[in-house]
């Protein structure tokens, strides 16, 4: 069975689409197979992968508005066990079309389990930088939502409005649904970050992640290559830490999966 994971923050610039990229090309690493979901108008997740938006047939978007197969959309990357449903900029219009049919925050959820038993350990969806019907789809199909921030005021301010919709969704669709706070862009020179990676650390404990992502040049180039950090520079800080991601995100479902059995 398939673990989802959601990675939204409506606060943009904060490192969301370079951490389901690396995230998942880490969890790929470590002998998972994994399926990456672009469902960001902007589609950089794609674009990060190497691919034209326009030329992939089948979209998030066909999925999500017209009820394709999931796996119609389905590409293969270069990353051996990772997998790319992509995003074209049509799927913006999911915004308006959605919100008036029945049920309409199911669709997502319904096209994952129309999917049959997937070969996938994770499926992990890269939401747009806004709470939207698109975001709600993703966050009520997903078993966790690991929301990246920066230490910095305004991006941990918008957290409150994260923890707003992670109510409403438990309410409405996804009682189960659990959340993780990934700390990213983090420069340990800076008092400020320090101070309020601190703070964050004491209003969320457990709730956060111990892996921190810090700021590496070398994540910033690695989508201009159509790569992965950690096919990029593998020995990079950034690879590094990703790596040290995945690992605690794996013990994380492990133990969930005890605590279920």
């Amino acid at each position: 069975m398939s673990y989802i994971v959601a990675i939204s923050n409506e606060k943009g610039g904060v490192a969301k689409t370079t951490t389901t990229l690396s995230l998942g090309a880490a969890l790929a690493d470590a002998g998972n197979k994994v399926l990456l979901m672009d469902l960001d108008p902007q589609a950089n997740l794609t674009l990060a992968l190497g691919i034209e938006p326009g030329s992939a047939a089948v979209t998030s978007s066909h999925i999500l508005i017209e009820s394709a197969p999931l796996m119609s959309a389905r590409l293969a990357s270069d990353v051996p066990n990772l997998d790319l449903i992509p995003s074209h900029s049509s799927i913006e219009s999911a915004e308006q079309f959605l919100p008036v049919r029945t049920h309409y925050t199911a669709g997502l959820k319904r096209a994952i389990e129309n999917a049959g038993p997937l070969l996938y350990d994770y499926i992990l969806l890269d939401c747009p930088p806004f709470l939207g019907a698109i975001t709600t789809n993703a966050l009520s199909a997903a078993d966790l939502l690991l929301i990246p921030t920066q230490a910095e005021y305004f991006s941990a301010y918008a957290l409150r409005n994260m923890m707003g919709i992670i109510r409403r969704v438990r309410l409405e669709s996804n009682p189960a649904l659990g959340y993780r706070i990934l700390i990213t862009l983090l420069d340990r020179r800076n008092r400020t970050h320090r101070n309020i990676q601190e703070q964050l650390q004491n209003t969320f404990g457990e709730g956060l992640f111990k892996t921190v992502i810090e700021v590496d040049t070398k994540l910033r180039e690695s989508p201009i290559a159509g790569l992965p950090i950690t096919r990029y520079k593998p020995g990079a800080r950034g690879s590094q830490q990703y790596r040290e991601l995945a690992q605690e995100l794996m013990e994380y479902v492990k133990e969930k999966d005890q605590q279920t059995a």
